[in-house]
């Protein structure tokens, strides 16, 4: 790595506020970003080859692949691992759309949350177009919507509970360039958690086995990354079915935790009904998340640069937090994982005082094997009396961390605390020419 301190900086800084969560609806009016990094990778993508039609690199294979029958060393009590070559795609929904919600499977799982003890709360469902196309709805605080107002639940996983401890997590695969960043990550003894789109893991198993018995945490991310909110209870059933079935028919166990692509109370209850505990990522004021937005560098959208002084100002953020954090991060594409494999990463490690780089399920206190309904034996991460799996108490993290709501399950008709986000007091800012910039 190289170790000498880098400052960056192109032009004006524009005075203004920035929202990733809006980032995806158009592209920031800010063009140039100033940043500082305490190290790179050696081999670090130069910043101006990170670009929207940057061409294809080199991906990297996988270092092995595990043979069918092979026992987890990582996940005591797991079952062998299954056989990825039987998989038959033509029992599974297509890919990247929506799925049906008449299949036998799914009607099911329609059945099995009707009678999971949890109220699914009488939520009309949003318009596609985020925020901008649904003023209304988020202007109702009884929705909890975290997206569009910042509103947690009690029952959300956003932050770690140990200060300088940072649950690492990426969205969206497992993709053609995900092999480069687990090599990154174990030649860095790093483990991460990998929210996994089922249409995905269908497509590349021995990427989704690999991260599995290499001890990273594996979680659920819907089977075709729709907007949630959009969708009526059945097919947002479905959507949480499809991918933990292919999980669990990929890896042998099936996960106990999921992130939303958008979600309210509404989303927050039916997971919960299907044994899954939400975790979203560290949010300090309606304005500022712990979201570097690199996922619109595929796009152009957002640039290197803005990208890298979003992860400057959460880390001089994360410094001064009484809590951890979680940092929502993309493996999606090849530009998202140059910038964390190279710049983002590299820094951290470079960080005094050392930031703790963890799973999420390992930075609130479980062990690995919570994170999977088979081997999780209910000692330290008991069932709720809904179904779905309960923190102990100490591990809560959003409500806490955010400064309001307590409690750590969800109740057995479903409902349970919110809170919108306001800033801690003694939060020390560090931007740039703006108070507010993610």
């Amino acid at each position: 790595m190289r170790t000498a301190v880098l400052a960056f900086a192109a032009g004006a800084i524009v005075v203004g506020a920035h929202n990733p969560l809006q980032a995806r609806q158009g592209a920031s009016t800010q063009t140039s970003f100033a940043f500082s990094l305490a190290t790179t990778d050696s081999t670090a993508i130069p910043l101006a080859s990170i670009v929207s039609n940057a061409p294809s690199q080199a991906t990297q294979t996988l270092r092995t692949t595990f043979a069918p029958g092979t026992i987890p060393t990582g996940v005591s009590g797991a079952p062998p691992l299954p056989n990825a070559a039987l998989l038959v795609p033509s029992n599974y929904p297509a890919l990247d759309v929506v799925v049906p919600t008449d299949s036998p499977e799914v009607q099911q799982w329609i059945k099995d949350v009707a009678t999971s003890g949890f109220a699914i709360p009488n939520i009309t469902q949003t318009v596609a177009g985020g925020c901008p196309a649904n003023l209304q709805a988020a202007a109702d605080t009884t929705r909890c919507w975290w997206t569009c107002g910042g509103c947690v639940n009690s029952t959300d996983i956003v932050s770690c509970p140990d200060p300088l401890t940072w649950g690492s997590t990426f969205d969206d695969g497992p993709a053609p360039y995900t092999p480069n960043l687990l090599q990154f990550l174990e030649e860095n003894n790093l483990r991460t958690t990998f929210f996994e789109v089922g249409s995905r893991v269908i497509s590349r198993p021995l990427i989704t086995q690999y991260q599995y018995m290499t001890n990273h945490q594996i979680a659920v991310h819907t089977w075709s990354h729709p907007s949630l909110t959009t969708l009526t209870n059945e097919q947002i059933i479905g959507e949480l079915g499809w991918s933990k079935k292919i999980i669990k028919d990929v890896i042998g166990v099936t996960p106990t935790h999921f992130r939303p692509p958008f979600g309210v109370d509404r989303v927050r209850a039916i997971a919960a009904a299907m044994n899954l505990k939400t975790v979203i990522w560290t949010r300090i004021s309606p304005e500022a998340t712990f979201d570097t937005d690199d996922f619109d560098l595929a796009s152009g959208v957002s640039t290197p640069s803005e990208v890298l002084q979003n992860w400057d100002h959460i880390k001089d953020n994360a410094t001064v937090l009484k809590t951890g954090f979680i940092l929502l991060e993309h493996d999606l594409f090849q530009q998202s994982v140059d910038i964390a494999t190279g710049y983002i990463y590299p820094d951290a490690l470079a960080h005094q005082p050392p930031f703790k780089i963890q799973t999420v399920i390992e930075c609130m206190h479980k062990p690995l094997n919570d994170a999977y309904i088979e081997t999780n034996d209910n000692s330290t991460n008991p069932v709720a009396s809904g179904g779905a799996p309960a923190l102990s108490p100490g591990a809560s993290g959003s409500a806490q961390a955010t400064g309001g709501g307590s409690g750590n399950s969800s109740s057995s008709n479903g409902k349970s605390a919110a809170t919108c986000v306001a800033p801690p007091l003694a939060l020390v800012f560090t931007f740039v020419l703006t108070m507010a910039f993610f």
